[in-house]
C-alpha cells in the first residue's frame, strides 16, 4: 500500500480497508510532482491517468473519484460505475473492490463504516461543505443502515489550525447552526481574522450527530497539509497544487 504518510498508520477496520496515497510516487512534475491524481488541476492527463493506475495497482481496489464542487451531493457507487461520477462530494457502497475516495488538497476527507450493515462511504469536508451539511447528509444516509453508534469514522490529514486562516464570513457561517463552533477558532494576528480548527469542527459535529468512534486527524501538527509540504499537496500553500487521496473499501 501506498503510505497515508510515513508518520502515520492507517486503522485495522475487520471488513473494510482504509487506503491514502501522499505527494511521492508518480511522474506528474513541477507543482504537480509526483503523484497528482487530480485531473482538474491543470496536469497533463496522461500523468494523471498512469498515477491513478499506479494508485489501483498498489491498492487492489478500483478507486471510484468524484467531481467534487465543495457541495453536499451524494451518490452510491457499484461496479456499473465509471471512474468519474457525476459531480458529488460524497459517495457509499455496499460492493467490495471499490474504493470510496476522496481527492485532497486541504479539505478534509472523511471516511465512514457501518460494519453490521457492511456500507462504506467517504465526504469531502471543506468548510462549505461542513457548513452546508456534508456530513449530517452521509450520517442520514447511514442512519437507514444501523445507529450512527455503530460507525466507525476516520478523520484523514487537512489544513491545520496554525495555517487556515479566515475571516468572519467562513467563521459565521459555520457557526450559523450551532454557536458553540466558535470554540474551534482563534484570533489571528490580524483584525477581522480567524485561525479555524476544520478537523476540530467536524469531530464536533460528527460528535454532535451521535457518532462516538472517531479516529485520525486529532488537529495536532502532523496531519497539515499545508506544513507537511513533502508529502501533501496543498491549495493553500501553493495555489497551482496537485491532489492526493484517502479511500475506504469493502474487503
Amino acid at each position: 500500500m501506498l503510505a497515508l504518510t510515513l508518520k502515520l498508520e492507517l486503522p485495522d477496520w475487520p471488513g473494510a480497508r482504509l487506503y491514502g496515497s501522499t505527494r511521492q510516487g508518480g511522474v506528474s512534475v513541477g507543482a504537480y510532482q509526483s503523484l497528482n491524481l487530480g485531473d482538474h488541476v491543470g496536469d497533463d492527463p496522461a500523468k494523471v491517468t498512469e498515477n491513478r493506475r499506479r494508485v489501483a495497482k498498489t491498492w487492489g481496489v478500483r478507486p471510484v473519484f468524484m467531481r467534487q464542487v465543495h457541495g453536499t451531493q451524494l451518490v452510491c457507487i457499484d461496479h456499473t460505475t465509471e471512474y468519474e461520477t457525476p459531480e458529488a462530494d460524497a459517495c457509499w457502497s455496499t460492493k467490495s473492490g471499490l474504493a470510496c475516495t476522496i481527492m485532497v488538497a486541504d479539505c478534509l476527507p472523511v471516511l465512514f463504516y457501518q460494519p453490521h450493515a457492511r456500507v462504506v462511504a467517504a465526504a469531502h469536508a471543506g468548510w462549505r461543505g461542513l457548513a452546508s451539511g456534508v456530513l449530517e447528509t452521509t450520517l442520514d444516509m447511514l442512519a437507514a443502515f444501523g445507529s450512527v453508534k455503530e460507525l466507525r469514522v476516520w478523520l484523514g490529514p487537512c489544513i491545520g489550525p496554525s495555517a487556515f486562516e479566515v475571516g468572519q464570513e467562513v467563521r459565521a457561517a459555520l457557526c450559523l447552526e450551532d454557536a458553540n463552533a466558535r470554540d474551534w477558532f482563534s484570533q489571528a494576528a490580524q483584525p477581522g481574522k480567524y485561525l479555524a480548527d476544520l478537523a476540530g469542527i467536524a469531530r464536533h459535529r460528527l460528535h454532535q450527530s451521535g457518532v462516538e468512534e472517531i479516529e485520525g486527524n486529532d488537529s495536532t501538527p502532523v496531519w497539515c497539509t499545508v506544513t507537511q509540504k513533502d508529502l501533501y499537496f496543498s491549495h493553500r500553500r501553493d495555489r497551482v497544487s496537485g491532489r492526493f487521496a484517502a479511500a475506504i473499501a469493502l474487503v
